[in-house]
């Protein structure tokens, strides 16, 4: 059997994914889509996923889109390393977990990701026109086409933002709370809720906002962000997928945005670690 995963280095939606592969251990063979150089618009890919996001899994042939339901397959198909609980109750309070990640934090993630660093290697490509650009990704909708312009155009002035950087550290607090009697998100040991959530911490700290958790502000998720990146699978998952030029380039990005964003949620401190 052969699993082949279309992806890119910066998605979290496709870290998410290669973290579940490489906890359960499963062998992939990998297609790089470049989504900052529009390669996922390319008919080939739409040919895939016509909504033109990665990651996408082929499985023997057969296509499986969308990131927590890719997750879901290969726990069912792959039964071995389970990274989902045995009992139904812990299982349902993963998935509160994954469906959090899937409607509101996923989101908050794309927005901040743009507005505080994308947005540059993306103007520095060459965005075109309104029209250009709506008509190129006509697939999401004009009112998303319009929000993410907006992102791209006015960064952390883009109406929406600040929301969505406010439910991100709420997200965090959220998970702050969770930990309190355990090392791990759900029914103490580590479970597919540590693997959605993992790529959107490590988001921040790709943007150079590892204080929103350190320092004192959130202990626990500080210890549990230690935990996750001591796990043989995370170095495969999310380090060696990023691009040194561009994991180089989303820290600058993030350090230049952090005194905005820490003035925003009230944080002293004046630059990130």
């Amino acid at each position: 059997m052969t699993l082949e995963l279309y992806h890119h280095g910066s998605s979290t939606c496709a870290a998410k994914v290669r973290f579940a592969l490489a906890e359960k251990e499963l062998p992939w063979t990998s297609h790089y889509v470049d989504i900052l150089r529009g390669e996922q618009f390319d008919p080939e890919f739409l040919a895939l996923n016509p909504k033109a996001v990665v990651p996408v899994l082929v499985h023997n042939g057969t296509v499986i889109v969308e990131s927590t339901v890719i997750c879901e397959y290969v726990e069912e198909v792959f039964r071995a390393k389970p990274i989902y609980p045995s009992a139904p109750l812990e299982r349902a309070r993963v998935r509160v977990w994954t469906k959090a990640v899937d409607e509101d934090l996923h989101p908050a993630c794309s927005a901040i990701t743009y507005v505080v660093s994308h947005r540059h290697t993306i103007l520095r490509s060459g965005v075109g026109s309104f029209e250009d650009f709506v008509a190129r990704g006509a697939g999401d909708g004009m009112a998303a086409r319009t929000l993410k312009w907006q992102w791209i155009q006015l960064g952390l002035e883009a109406p929406g933002a600040a929301d969505k950087i406010r439910l991100y550290d709420a997200y965090l607090h959220k998970m702050e709370q969770a930990l309190a009697d355990s090392e791990w998100l759900v029914g103490g040991r580590f479970s597919m809720a540590d693997v959605a959530m993992a790529p959107y911490v490590n988001r921040l700290a790709a943007l150079a906002m590892t204080t929103l958790w350190e320092r004192g502000r959130l202990p626990r998720v500080e210890q549990w962000f230690e935990r996750v990146r001591a796990r043989p699978a995370f170095r495969p998952a999310f380090v060696e997928w990023l691009p040194a030029e561009l994991a180089q380039e989303m820290r600058a990005n993030g350090e230049r945005s952090w005194p905005a964003i820490a003035a925003l949620l009230g944080i002293p401190a004046p630059s990130a670690v």
